[in-house]
């Protein structure tokens, strides 16, 4: 049996969703799993058009149930005794949901969870794309489910897709006039009386600068649908947000509700066993009294409402600045090195004007070269203080049509929101369900997925350091590839930290909280904090650079976080974390870093980014593979043309050799390599370097024998990647390595180490071959060929002959041989009479020989091999 199911207390949408997966499986059965809404039930007793075979739950045999088909609901504690059913052998879970998940949700064979205002629109969605028909009474009622969970396709939650489903249904030929009838009923003389205890018990708390009503009142029998009298309060008093607590019978009953974005209900029903949206949820608490419930809603509240967003909250700080006597043309070039497209004039900290790149360039263009620009700057602007609520801001810069808002506090410059900084801020929270986040960490990551990928050690010293920059006045953020790869859920302990401010005084002082040591760096204002327990933090003065020609060294200056992040490579890197303990672990994304990582797509900031730092290809290639994702087209494209442009070539030295050591530290350099061939890469770095079909077959064998070398499990140093160097380089002969390394400016360091190891593996490889040309050699002279050759070289040699008589023989002394030594030193030997000399090595080394080839095992053996050989040599002299 095929069992189609929801939540307790199921409304409209439940139902129009259990209509729509009944079409996805036509032999199941609907069956509530406990009471109803009352504005529903008043529906299945008013309604004969609407015909509907539904079992309550206990006329269900759950032993046989074999498919559990979840609606608007994944959670299993929410469906009654259908909970039963998640996990039995033999049964398949199936869900259809909208809501955020959470930890509760129960494991599914099949999940279709999309965030829209309703789960009938994602079940809409799924018979549309499979044109499956409806008759005009099925679409009415998933209609009704739409527009119930939408508020009439007003709420916040609201998506494109809900209306789409709403259209379609209507196509379909439902009838809208239902809706009115059945979503809106009159309220009953119990409700009323209700509605009027819970108007004057409202008590409105104020939670980081969002009013919150609560209100409460108790019943000692059941009223329903309190969801219809919080949309009449919310309504009446025009309220953000409301909760509604009554206790009747044994039970207290929530029902919240948000129009803000910053006050999220599903969260704080969740926090006391129930569900929903962050617009609208609801939950039901057994075993507390009313008192206690409000309790702990007070005490969730601060957890799930977000600061309200003000200019402080968005605004570019510190700000580049002109003055008043600043001729065009320099503000022209300022405009072009700090890529940005306004500035302001200032006298004595006072914003006295404004000037735009546009201006700039038009009068650089009639010759006004030499003007100051106190001339043509724009004298009539407006201006917010840090405190500015968002609305504000959005007024000003939209109905003022001013690219530009200058933020002062007594009248000094202090900050400033840009239009791009406004439009982020109101285009809301990214989708991040691709890199796993729960649904109520949009914006800010919740505290189970920062303590699954950071230590509670690490946490508290970023809590730390967070609250000791806001007692000093400045702002720190956690940035890079830690926030990356706590988003990927990927190990990365290299922890950044960028400050707005100061960083190095906030290094200092919060090592002195620690009890760590500083090491600060004062041209670049940074600084590393290396605590008494190995953990080590990296510091930064929030800064920005500009190169002086392409591939150039850049110069460095302190700015705020958005141009410290606008200097990095990728999309993917430029996220950061706030510190701030009010805001702590709230996600700031000023370039779509957050899109890029749920669509796996690696893009650069900007256009000239590989011009400037041609080691981004380099970079841009490891990430590709270690994180499966691909180049955004523009991106390649621009790769492309800075390696056929030769600036690649151009910035060839040991910054550019340290990137692709680190390439071919990669766990797959293979796959890096062939990417470099793709671009041309490898080209630039020597005409001669490239993978032909025997050089791919070299890096199979290299892959395969460094596998088994790894299986070994050897306590032997190896820097494996070095190996995979070897190999890439095969093709160049002595001259043309020496002219890539010294293009690399590495001819003393890795250059001389690559010619040293060719010299020594090449002449072993000789040696062994001309000792198997005169039959099988002993162990201890293959030892003497090889002894002298590092593990690298060795390993190479093995991969790099395809003669399986010299890799049996480089394997052997890899397994047995290496390592071997004789347990006699120079005091044994004196001990058996014999006077210090040359004759020394001589009888060692050949005791080693003889322990080698298997004629001696012990101690005892080794010092009557030396004893008999000293008498020989003695009758030899």
């Amino acid at each position: 049996m095929d069992i189609i199911t929801t939540h307790i207390n199921a409304d409209f949408d439940s139902l129009g969703a259990m209509v729509a997966a009944k079409k996805l499986y036509p032999q199941a059965v609907l069956a509530f799993p406990g009471s109803q809404e009352k504005t529903l039930r008043q529906f299945f007793v008013q309604s004969s058009l609407y015909a509907i075979d539904v079992l309550k739950a206990k006329q269900v045999d759950l032993d046989a149930v074999r498919r559990l088909i979840l609606v608007d609901v994944a959670q299993g504690d929410r469906i009654g005794r259908f909970g039963e059913l998640v996990g039995r052998a033999g049964v398949e879970v199936h869900v259809y949901d909208h809501h955020p998940p959470s930890d509760r949700d129960v494991p599914a064979q099949v999940r279709h969870v999309e965030r829209v205002g309703a789960a009938t629109t994602v079940l809409t969605g799924i018979l549309r794309e499979r044109r499956i028909p409806l008759t005009p009474e099925e679409a009415t009622l998933m209609v009704l489910g739409i527009y119930e969970d939408t508020g009439g396709l007003t709420f916040s939650s609201t998506t494109p897709a809900d209306l789409e489903a709403a259209a379609y249904l209507l196509a379909q030929g439902a009838e809208l006039t239902a809706v009115p009838a059945f979503i809106t009923p009159e309220l009953t003389m119990e409700q009323i009386s209700l509605l009027h205890e819970l108007l004057q018990r409202r008590v409105v708390h104020s939670v980081h600068g969002c009013a919150i009503s609560v209100s409460e009142a108790s019943r000692d029998s059941y009223v329903g649908d309190l969801a219809v009298l919080a949309h009449k309060i919310r309504d009446m008093e025009n309220l953000d947000a409301l909760v509604l607590l009554v206790r009747m019978d044994d039970r207290v009953h929530l029902v919240a509700r948000s129009r803000v974005q910053e006050v999220d209900v599903g969260r704080l029903a969740r926090g006391l066993g129930g569900g929903g949206h962050p617009e609208a949820a609801s939950a039901t608490v057994r075993d507390l009294t009313l008192i206690q419930v409000r309790g702990r809603v007070l005490e969730l509240l601060p957890e799930v409402v977000r600061p309200r967003v003000t200019a402080r909250d968005i605004w570019t700080t510190p700000v580049k600045t002109l003055t008043a006597d600043v001729p065009l043309a320099t503000a022209d070039e300022l405009l072009r090195r700090y890529h940005i497209n306004a500035m302001p004039v200032v006298a004595e900290g006072r914003v006295v004007g404004l000037v735009t790149r546009q201006l700039v360039s038009r009068a650089v263009h009639h010759g006004l070269i030499g003007v100051p620009v106190a001339e043509y700057m724009l004298t009539e602007f407006a201006t917010v203080v840090p405190g500015a609520p968002l609305q504000e801001v959005k007024e000003r810069i939209i109905r003022g049509n001013q690219r530009f808002l200058p933020v002062v506090e007594a009248d000094r410059l202090v900050g400033a929101v840009t239009r791009t900084d406004l439009l982020r801020a109101l285009g809301g929270p990214e989708d991040l369900e691709p890199v796993e986040l729960s649904g109520e960490a949009q914006q800010r990551l919740d505290g189970g997925l920062l303590e699954e990928r950071l230590s509670r050690p690490i946490l508290e010293r970023l809590r730390a350091l967070g609250a000791r920059a806001r007692d000093l006045g400045m702002q720190a953020f956690l940035v890079g590839g830690v926030v990356r790869d706590i988003l990927l859920r990927r190990d990365n302990l290299d922890v950044d930290v960028v400050v707005e401010g100061d960083g190095i005084l906030l290094a200092e002082q919060v090592a002195v909280l620690w009890g760590a040591s500083v090491h600060p760096h004062r041209t670049f204002g940074t600084a590393k904090i290396l605590c008494p327990d190995g953990f080590r933090l990296d510091v930064a003065t929030a800064r920005t650079e500009f190169y002086s020609r392409p591939a150039a060294l850049p110069s460095v200056e302190w700015s705020s976080l958005k141009l410290d992040l606008y200097r990095r490579d990728f999309t993917v890197n430029t996220l950061a974390l706030r510190l701030e303990p009010q805001r702590f672990g709230e996600v700031i994304d000023f370039f779509g870093g957050l899109r890029d990582l749920k669509s796996g797509t690696l893009r650069i900031l900007h256009n000239l980014s590989f011009v400037e730092d041609p080691t981004r290809v380099l970079r841009a290639q490891r990430f590709l593979v270690r994180f499966g994702f691909t180049l955004g087209l523009q991106t390649q494209s621009l790769l492309r043309s800075a390696v056929k442009e030769g600036f690649l070539a151009q910035a060839r030295g040991p910054r550019l050799f340290h990137e692709w050591a680190l390439l071919l530290q990669e766990a797959e350099p293979e796959r890096l390599l062939e990417e470099q061939q793709r671009f041309g890469v490898l080209a630039a770095f020597h005409p001669k370097l490239a993978l032909t079909p025997k050089g791919r077959r070299l890096f199979k064998r290299v892959h395969g024998v460094l596998e088994w070398f790894r299986l070994l499990y050897l306590d032997t140093p190896a820097e494996l990647w070095r190996v995979y160097l070897l190999a890439a380089l095969d093709p160049l002969g002595e001259e043309e390595l020496a002219e890539w390394a010294g293009a690399f400016g590495i001819a003393e360091g890795e250059g001389r180490w690559v010619q040293q190891v060719r010299e020594t593996g090449y002449q072993a490889l000789v040696e062994l071959r001309e000792e198997l040309s005169r039959g099988t050699p002993r162990d201890s002279r293959v030892f003497q060929i090889l002894c002298g050759c590092q593990t690298e070289t060795l390993l190479f040699l093995m991969a790099k002959t395809v003669d399986e008589e010299k890799r049996r023989l480089l394997s052997r002394y890899h397994t047995r041989l290496a390592g071997t030594c004789s347990l006699l030193g120079g005091r044994d030997l004196r001990e058996l009479g014999i006077p210090p000399g040359r004759v020394y090595h001589t009888l060692l080394d050949g005791v080693l020989a003889a322990r080698l080839d298997g004629e001696i095992s012990s101690r005892e053996d080794e010092l009557a091999w030396v004893a008999r050989r000293w008498e020989e040599v003695k009758r030899e002299r």
